[in-house]
């Protein structure tokens, strides 16, 4: 039986869910390299573990070495690593060139990792992405924002779901984000010019170089505004048609997009902008499974587990996934105010209204602290045949259901 390393920050989550699903492949046993205690993982995770080694850093790629050779000392030779986190994607790429496993080399980490090395090598390939540039100091920042026009957007180099990342309209706010930025993640800050009109993002399974299965989520505001807007509720809407090279360019575009990165075999979330004039244009992309609830919309509207798909691509080098049968769509509740929640209305009223179409959900529970990240304190998932039933259904949650904080 073949012997696979999953590597996680902490237990929870789904950690257990990645576990069981890797267990659950024939031929397979898991082992778990974490940052904190086994107590944590759910116990159905755990009794499917034939090991389990915790480091205090798993960005130490020694400490992850060290751990992964004496689980391998214990279980035999390693078949594969991996693990779901963005961060996580570099460390893991130099554990498989220190141990010799196949998977994603640390070149091709760094690039789906480092926002200015992935946009550098899209520009050269000719590939349409926001112009951008590593400032190392406030100076820089300027100049860079006087030759494209504001407002511009400041993030760092190496961030992850919109975490750090500033959109600001006159110098002194340039200046004061860069600063903000270049304290808390090194010597320099990406600057890129601000792309507008229609986000959306693009989910792609590759094996052996080949794209084999694309789907297409939308948002309904730009990310950054939802930074900017406590209490906008997050929404993204899967709809039931599958894109197709044909139809959608972003389907043309990806292909080549992952191949420039160097993307062999895995799933990536691309994000991209239908500009106003009609033309296309990359965001960025990850080299992992998307987050933001967009798995669980794929899953539910195949209704298959997309997790288990990923961890059979990873493990097996096989992709199998039914045909789409539903639409699918999130609402992420975001509390209005600080503090910890206070109260929720409007939960009655949307559930006598679309009970129906509710196939998950997360409520806010009085008094829980208020969420760091954009996701907010709770969501609901809906799903329903037609794409139209599932969009009217997220516009009308976010009109009756609010969250009070204070």
């Amino acid at each position: 039986m073949a012997f696979v390393l999953f590597v996680t920050r902490w237990n929870i989550g789904l950690a257990a869910h990645l576990i069981e699903a890797a267990a659950a492949l024939p031929g397979i046993r898991v082992g778990l390299i974490s940052g904190e205690s086994i107590g944590y993982l759910q116990e159905s995770a755990r009794d499917k573990l034939v090991g389990h080694a915790e480091v205090s850093d798993v960005l130490d790629t020694a400490q992850l070495l060290a751990a992964a050779r004496e689980l391998s000392a214990a279980h035999g030779r390693i078949h594969r690593i991996f693990g779901i986190w963005e961060y996580l994607q570099v460390p893991l790429a130099e554990l498989r060139e220190a141990l010799g496993v196949e998977g994603m080399g640390v070149e091709a980490a760094r690039n789906f990792r480092d926002k200015t090395r992935m946009k550098d090598r899209w520009r050269a390939a000719g590939l349409p992405c926001a112009r951008h540039r590593l400032v190392k100091n406030e100076a820089e920042a300027v100049r860079f924002a006087q030759e494209v026009g504001y407002p511009v957007v400041v993030k760092p180099p190496a961030g992850m779901a919109a975490r750090s990342t500033f959109r600001v309209s006159e110098p002194e706010a340039l200046r004061d984000a860069v600063q903000q930025i270049m304290a808390g993640s090194g010597d320099a800050a990406l600057i890129e010019e601000q792309l507008s009109g229609q986000e959306g993002s693009l989910e792609a399974v590759s094996l052996g170089g080949k794209v084999l299965w694309q789907s297409s989520s939308r948002y309904f505001l730009h990310m950054l505004n939802f930074l900017e807007r406590p209490g906008e509720p997050y929404r993204v809407l899967l709809p039931r048609e599958m894109p197709t090279p044909e139809r959608d360019e972003i389907c043309q575009l990806a292909p080549r997009a992952l191949q420039v990165l160097g993307m062999e075999t895995g799933i990536c979330h691309l994000e991209w902008f239908l500009r106003p004039d009609g033309s296309l244009a990359l965001s960025e992309v990850a080299g992992r499974p998307p987050g933001g609830q967009i798995t669980t919309l794929i899953s539910q509207a195949h209704d298959a587990d997309f997790l288990l798909a990923w961890a059979r691509l990873l493990v097996l080098g096989t992709f199998e996934f039914p045909a789409r049968r539903y639409a699918a769509g999130v609402i992420c509740l975001r509390g209005q105010g600080s503090g910890r929640v206070r109260a929720v209305t409007g939960l009655e009223q949307a559930e006598d209204e679309l009970g129906e179409l509710i196939v998950e959900a997360r409520l806010p529970k009085i008094n829980q602290p208020a969420a760091e990240g954009y996701e907010g304190e709770g969501y609901i998932v809906l799903r329903h045949p037609e794409t139209a039933v599932v969009e009217q259904g997220l516009h009308r949650l976010g009109a009756l259901i609010r969250v009070e904080l204070g």
